[in-house]
């Protein structure tokens, strides 16, 4: 392969070309830049207008043949450019050779056709703006961008021979609301490193493929889901701060390779979703601030252009360009990458004119309230596009406020989300896990208050990296007690989030007890796995989802006022609760009881009506998950009590910390 240079002048190995373009002969019959056109007056009209969905097909950089010759077609928007040349490592960085043309419409658009011109080519644009304002961008429509630190994009081909017709074919049903979902989140880099103490060391797509499509099928999760993989400079945003909205990032090898590894999850029956930020974006100077010299992509106005909290931008959702690009970046991944979910992140900063300011420090809307009209309007038709031609996936809105109307249809004045994160759930259940087991019982209406809210949206319940960071510890060491009450108490509370209704999300790590918290710098503490505590804990999780996957009960209502019940909680004294899931069929009803103290309940009863529970299928009590193993159920012993009622007592023994399921 030919060697080329980089931006910063030092010499590299090309990046790998698709084969069948290694053979392609290219033709350099001129150094200069046709004046060609990909783009219709129609395309151009709906790009202003913010309805094109499609621009990754028309924009960036395109291999086509012109004239009998190979070369590549630029399409860039730069409103305020009075001038915009591609250069790159083709002519050695030189500014101003290779001159795009202005559409005659007035659009702001640049573009032309470079015959010759490689794929694997590294390049940017020189940008004349605004007062002579002179930029060198990123194409913000690449998809495929150089390994940081250097800056520039690359040309590159999007073909890829996709295996996985038998999964789109029937995912509508695995992607169902009814059916059941257990969200693995995964930060690629730090789930496992070809060497641990180097945070500059990577694996590949391929071995990411290797090691974790079976692991994620092993421990039973319906779902993975991929912490921003779109490109990024800076390791430590996590992803969250992107410059690159249509490509994957090269830190793990080509777009291709990240193709690979959906198909693999898809090839085990396993959803893909992506997070994606459309909330804000950072201030690399090849990135997408003051792109043509002017804020071009973000607000103009500082009250509503810059966030306070991240030290970034924030996109200006009334200009059309800006919302046909992001919608656009979206629908990129669902078309082209098969991926089958996004969960789309900071949705509460994009929806509020006053998130993190005080008074003073932003201006209400027209009508004097605290809505970004135009970021709820862009939200609305991303996730109606999104469905119309995608119904078969979901859309998911990291939403932390109480936010009206989230999941509910468009049509019904709601977001038209699928699922929100629940956030409350979370927060509360969180507390009161943190309490000494034997003061929980003035704390019980915290714990039950998620069931009074629950049906406002399709809830998905979160313990996501943001809660083993920053000073919050990992998940066991947010457990009280010695370390065996710690497992126990973090068995119990997996135990309930299974079991209670909507759809779960684990970070990583936290399915073995990880003792620090998360560091995107290394990676899982994997040595744990040999210590039984953590080993057993994981089981614990596996079996978890198994029951997840095969009891209708646990997912088929999960999103209904017709798949909970509560049965007893009235025994706040002695913290223990009670609850049914319910699934289409009677046959299909679990009971779940949940012992919150340390303290074993022989001969427990228990009242229910209209059907009585034969055995136990669950106890996280069990041996094999390092409890006790001397408190379950072989023989459960029931009375009917009262005949007109149907109603049975149930005698039953409860293990310490633990939850049991009876069927």
């Amino acid at each position: 392969m030919a060697e080329e240079k980089t931006n910063t002048g030092e010499k590299r190995k090309s990046n790998a070309i698709p084969e069948k373009y290694e053979e392609q002969h290219f033709v350099d019959t001129s150094k200069s830049v046709w004046n060609y056109s990909m783009l219709t007056d129609e395309d151009v009209r709906n790009f202003q207008q913010g309805t094109h969905y499609r621009l990754y097909q028309k924009f960036g950089s395109h291999s086509v043949k012109v004239r009998e010759v190979w070369g590549m077609y630029f399409a860039v928007w730069a409103p305020n450019g009075t001038s915009v040349s591609v250069m790159g490592n083709f002519n050695d960085w030189k500014k101003n050779e290779y001159e795009l043309y202005p559409r005659w419409d007035n659009s702001g658009i640049w573009e032309g056709f470079i015959p010759g011109f490689k794929l694997g080519e590294a390049y940017k644009y020189h940008i004349v703006g605004f007062q002579g304002i002179e930029t060198d961008k990123g194409d913000p429509f690449s998809n495929f961008w150089e390994k940081r630190p250097a800056t520039a994009t690359i040309t590159w081909d999007m073909f890829y021979d996709w295996k996985d017709s038998k999964w789109m074919e029937k995912r509508a049903k695995h992607n169902a609301l009814e059916a059941p979902w257990s969200v693995y989140e995964v930060h690629l880099a730090s789930w496992q490193r070809p060497d641990k103490n180097d945070e500059e060391s990577y694996n590949t797509y391929e071995q990411i493929k290797e090691r974790l499509v079976p692991y994620v099928k092993e421990m039973g999760f319906t779902h993975v889901e991929f912490m921003p993989v779109m490109e990024h400079p800076f390791d430590g945003s996590w992803g969250y701060q992107c410059t690159g909205f249509f490509a994957a990032t090269s830190r793990f090898g080509s777009p291709q390779g990240l193709m690979q590894l959906i198909e693999a999850f898809h090839e085990e029956g396993i959803g893909v979703i992506f997070d994606w930020v459309p909330s804000h974006f950072p201030y690399d100077s090849h990135g997408l601030f003051m792109f043509d010299g002017t804020h071009t992509y973000e607000y103009a106005d500082m009250q509503k252009g810059f966030h306070p909290d991240w030290n970034s931008y924030i996109f200006n959702y009334k200009r059309g360009e800006v919302k046909s690009f992001l919608i656009s970046s979206a629908r990129y991944w669902f078309d082209l990458f098969h991926i089958d979910g996004i969960r789309v992140d900071a949705v509460s900063s994009m929806l509020k004119l006053n998130y993190s300011r005080e008074e003073g420090e932003w201006e209400p809307n027209e009508h004097g309230g605290d809505g970004n009209l135009e970021a709820i309007d862009f939200i609305k038709d991303l996730n109606q596009t999104i469905y119309r031609d995608f119904p078969d996936v979901q859309m998911i809105a990291e939403e932390a406020t109480d936010w009206p109307g989230v999941t509910n249809p468009t049509f019904s004045d709601g977001l038209g989300f699928g699922m929100k994160w629940m956030m409350g759930w979370m927060h509360d259940t969180l507390d009161y896990f943190e309490f000494d087991p034997l003061v929980r019982k003035a704390h019980q209406d915290k714990f039950c208050f998620s069931m009074m809210y629950y049906y406002d949206e399709n809830f998905m319940l979160p313990l996501s990296h943001d809660e083993v960071v920053h000073g919050k510890s990992p998940m066991l060491y947010k457990m009280p007690g010695d370390e065996w009450q710690k497992c126990a108490n973090l068995r119990l509370l997996y135990t309930y989030m299974w079991t209670h209704p909507g759809a779960k999300l684990l970070f990583m790590g936290n399915e073995f007890g990880q003792t620090t918290e998360w560091n995107y710098k290394s990676e899982l503490d994997w040595g744990l796995l040999e210590f039984e505590p953590h080993r057993t804990l994981r089981a614990c999780v596996t079996d978890l989802n198994g029951l997840l996957r095969t009891e209708p009960a646990m997912y088929a209502n999960q999103f209904t006022i017709y798949g909970f019940e509560w049965v007893d909680l009235n025994h706040r004294e002695e913290s223990v609760m009670v609850y049914r899931r319910k699934g289409k069929t009677d046959e299909d009803d679990l009971l779940i009881i949940l012992n919150m103290t340390p303290v074993v309940r022989l001969d427990w009863e228990v009242y229910v009506r209209e059907k009585t529970y034969t055995r136990e299928i669950f106890n996280s009590d069990s041996t094999i998950y390092w409890g006790t193993g001397n408190v379950y159920n072989p023989d459960i012993r029931s009375e009917l009590v009262d005949k007109d009622q149907q109603l049975w007592r149930m005698k039953l023994n409860l293990p310490p910390l633990a939850g049991i399921i009876l069927k």
